[in-house]
């Protein structure tokens, strides 16, 4: 398989890629892409628009046979120091999302720390992780970050972080902090 990879600020995603007719077979676009309109890249919900090298974040293309071609740490990137966005674990390690990227961040973390986990952010928080997310409602001028934890625990080291990150303040972690 090949897939189209590009950069973002919060790691390096992918994208299914077709150059030719014998790649679709078997594939839902197979009667709607038509050779003219290829080579494409195609997202796993039945979405695709036809590629181009110098689209948006381009950053390559590779062969794989793997069903995920990026690691975890590539896709979201882990203790970066532009970090606004993700999970924290226990330890303190951040990994990076976007505004909409926590679910597949989660899933990607289950499968590499908790391969049996049938719901990742559950699971993730159950083992203590705490989940930062924009608190944005619409309204308000800026957006600002929610920090969540399932457990209503913090560990010394997510404090640390927290503190590093400037969200030390935040009415959550003061809440959590204070229900120690």
């Amino acid at each position: 398989m090949k897939f189209v990879i590009y950069k973002s600020e919060t790691g390096f995603y992918y994208y299914r890629y077709y150059d030719n007719m014998k790649e679709l077979e078997g594939n839902v676009l197979e009667n709607i892409v038509t050779p003219d309109r290829l080579p494409i890249v195609a997202d796993d919900k039945g979405g695709y628009y036809r590629f181009s090298p110098e689209d948006c974040n381009f950053s390559g293309i590779i062969e794989t046979d793997s069903e995920y071609p990026l690691e975890l740490e590539k896709m979201f990137f882990k203790n970066d120091v532009n970090f606004r966005l993700g999970w924290i674990s226990p330890e303190g390690d951040t990994y990076s999302c976007d505004y909409t990227g926590h679910q597949r961040c989660a899933e990607m973390i289950a499968r590499k720390f908790y391969p049996s986990a049938k719901y990742p952010e559950r699971t993730l928080g159950r083992a203590g992780w705490i989940k930062i997310i924009d608190s944005w409602d619409g309204i308000q001028r800026e957006h600002g970050k929610f920090v969540y934890s399932l457990t209503g625990r913090i560990t010394e080291s997510q404090k640390n972080t927290l503190f590093d990150l400037g969200l030390y303040d935040n009415p959550e972690v003061k809440e959590l902090i204070k229900n120690e």
